[in-house]
């Protein structure tokens, strides 16, 4: 199989190829075989054995601590597990203690879960929002973060997949002495992500998209050297270094980013995480990133041929997982729910149809979906 294509070689991962064309991985994506099999192997044994072998679970915990690390070139100690990626922003947001005319550097195209919360700071605290576009140029971004405290930002754009410069981001950041924080749920899995090379201070993404985990299952990323500066607002048991021992009462906070988990963790999630990335990290996100690249690129080219605009121009640099298109006269959520009934799974969004498809898509599936567009 080495000479095969990369969706080839991993297809049979994913069953839901059997059925649909599922092109919404920006949204909801499909299990892979091993992610549903680890989920399914613990609620097996929780029926037959409970917590038993809560060793095992612990276990599970720290690989999926490790694989996240690997994934993005940290520490296992600089990765906490969250319920979402909008957990993971609120704690930054939350945590920061925050003086009146601080400076936060916010985008005008983000995602409510990374605008939201700073609103929320202003609103409370009296900093001053910086608004940019996505668009602006590195030199007008560095502009902005001239003394601010705050950058925050998706890697990939939700609606029109434009994929920004982090390490280009993260040189600014570093030089203007700005704490760092990216959204990366919609490029983390399908795109290279290194915390050390970019600059990183803090990062959140669910599992649920593009490392095709289940929902409700995240990791945050906090430097290490950063910790100190992001205090847990919401405290339960297990934000403290002797969490273990039930008769303690010292409240010395853990030295890792474990301090941010306040209670149980999501055990299920966790084993369906931890075989998502171990997946996604044997396959190799170097080679990943290229052929999510190519299959959008086709479908992008196909669908301007066909008279559709597209949302964002693409190139080698900008473009990633999402291609977003709209044509005159022709309304978007009619596109989708005729591409549903053709077993094509897509999302209406903002008057786009918007697609998204992983690298075990084919150029066939590409085309067929191109066949179906009016």
């Amino acid at each position: 199989m080495s000479g095969a294509a990369l969706w080839e070689q991993y297809r049979d991962q994913f069953p839901v190829t059997k059925n649909l064309i599922y092109l919404n991985h920006a949204a909801v994506a499909p299990l892979s075989r091993r992610c549903a099999e680890a989920m399914q192997g613990l609620a097996q044994d929780a029926l037959d054995f409970g917590s038993l072998h809560y060793g095992d679970w612990m276990a599970t915990y720290e690989g999926l601590r490790e694989a996240t690390a690997r994934l993005i070139n940290a520490s296992p100690r600089e990765i906490a597990i969250t319920k979402h990626t909008s957990e993971g922003i609120a704690i930054v947001a939350t945590g920061i203690d925050w003086k009146a005319g601080d400076v936060i550097v916010c985008f005008r195209e983000e995602f409510p879960a990374n605008l939201f919360p700073w609103q929320r700071v202003e609103q409370e605290f009296g900093v001053v929002i910086r608004w940019l576009s996505i668009f602006d140029s590195l030199d007008k971004i560095d502009e902005a973060a001239k003394g601010a405290r705050l950058l925050a930002i998706s890697y990939v754009n939700y609606l029109n997949g434009y994929r920004v410069d982090l390490n280009g981001i993260g040189e600014i950041c570093k030089r203007r002495g700005c704490f760092y924080l990216v959204d990366a749920i919609q490029g983390m899995g399908a795109f290279p992500i290194d915390v050390e090379a970019a600059h990183i201070d803090a990062l959140s993404a669910d599992a649920h998209k593009w490392m095709l985990g289940p929902e409700g299952c995240a990791v945050m990323y906090v430097r290490q050297s950063r910790l100190d500066e992001v205090r847990p607002i919401q405290v339960g048991w297990t934000n403290f270094a002797r969490y273990a021992d039930y008769a303690s009462r010292d409240m010395t906070l853990r030295a890792d980013a474990g301090r941010y988990e306040s209670g149980t963790l999501n055990t299920i999630g966790c084993y369906g995480v931890r075989a998502a990335l171990e997946l996604l990290l044997e396959v190799g996100v170097e080679r990943i990133g290229p052929a999510v690249l190519a299959v959008t690129d086709r479908l992008a080219s196909g669908a301007v041929e066909l008279g559709y605009a597209l949302c964002n121009e693409r190139t080698p640099e900008t473009g990633a997982g999402i291609v977003s298109i709209r044509k005159p006269g022709v309304e978007a959520a009619m596109i989708v729910r005729n591409l549903k009934d053709a077993g094509v799974i897509a999302a209406p969004r903002q008057g786009w149809v918007r697609f998204a498809p992983h690298f075990y898509i084919s150029p066939a599936d590409i085309d067929r979906v191109l066949a179906q567009l009016p």
